[in-house]
């Protein structure tokens, strides 16, 4: 069966992610005629421009993230279930925000200096320190196995940890549930400009280092004996990987599946090299999450269902249906 090329669907993903843009200014709590108003009525423009627009332009940004750091970790790791959570940020987001909602929520210190980071700051600091306590345990990034098996010890103790401030702390556990379940109803012009930098620069370096992605593939030996600059590489990946994830998850909580499916759909649509794998995996993601909020948005409108909710449930389902025809061909 001939595969279409990596330009075609580069196409087809740009023009999906465009149709999930004007859908997106088109769904939620006021209805479709929000979007055939808006020209005459200016709170309806208002609408469209302050919290549609953004929104939706912000779950394609932080689709892009996951998908561009879920196929960095799979080509880093050589692992197909490699997602953007591995090195432990996801944990470190969860306890950043629990001990922010724990020490200033709801305190008379709230509008002192500190706290205005806000949820969103002591997600991204939870996030990156998170990564770089995996790092120091992993003594850098020469051996693989030691980075994932530091990662997967620094999410457990800091899930555990966030659940333990959760628990002696019980006004948390309300607030800390949108955090957890994911949610882009927060998304504004700021956090969409944020992200789009954060994907500017990440997007550059995972291109730029593709090549070693690429002779990876082959074993570290062989990379090594081609002469690439393993350690150095590992480690501006690491930092791009850690970068994309802890920005989308600072502005949109924990958002599961998307970063782990979409280089998937991605190699089940075309093979070609890791820069191919890169750019149309962040395409990927940001389409997948875009037309994921859209759902959330219209399926019960006006009430929204949380993002990550309904993106765990479709990624969980379609990577069963993924797994289907193999096992049908070992029986």
């Amino acid at each position: 069966m001939r595969t279409r090329p990596a330009p075609f669907w580069a196409l087809v993903l740009l023009m999906l992610g465009g149709a999930g843009l004007v859908l997106g200014t088109a769904v939620g709590s006021q209805g479709w005629e929000v979007w055939w108003t808006a020209a005459q009525d200016p709170v309806m423009q208002q609408i469209v421009r302050d919290i549609r627009l953004p929104r939706s332009l912000g779950a394609w940004l932080g689709g892009a993230l996951l998908g561009l750091a879920g196929a960095v970790a799979q080509g880093l790791f050589r692992n197909p279930l490699a997602d953007p959570y591995l090195l432990g940020s996801a944990s470190g987001a969860s306890l950043g925000v629990s001990l922010y909602l724990s020490l200033f929520g709801g305190s008379i210190l709230a509008t002192a200096w500190l706290p205005r980071l806000g949820m969103t700051g002591a997600a991204f600091i939870g996030s990156v320190l998170a990564v770089v306590l995996t790092l120091t345990l992993a003594r850098g990034v020469q051996q693989t196995l030691r980075l994932l098996l530091a990662g997967v010890v620094v999410g457990v103790v800091l899930g555990a940890l966030a659940s333990l401030v959760a628990l002696f702390e019980p006004q948390v556990l309300q607030a800390m549930q949108g955090f957890m379940l994911g949610s882009t109803s927060f998304v504004g012009w700021t956090s969409c400009a944020l992200m789009a930098v954060a994907l500017s620069l990440s997007l550059i370096v995972a291109v730029a280092l593709a090549r070693v992605l690429d002779a990876l593939t082959l074993g570290e030996a062989t990379a090594q004996s081609l002469g690439m600059p393993l350690r150095q590489a590992r480690l501006l990946l690491v930092a791009a990987m850690s970068l994309t994830t802890a920005a989308a998850v600072a502005q949109m909580g924990l958002i599961a599946f998307v970063g782990l499916a979409a280089p998937h759909a991605v190699r089940s649509l075309v093979r070609c090299k890791h820069s191919g794998v890169l750019l149309l995996s962040t395409l990927m993601g940001g389409a997948l999450l875009l037309l994921a909020d859209v759902l959330a948005r219209g399926l019960l409108a006006p009430q929204d269902l949380p993002v990550g909710v309904l993106t765990a449930v479709l990624g969980g389902v379609y990577l069963l249906w993924r797994m289907k025809p193999a096992s049908e061909g070992r029986s």
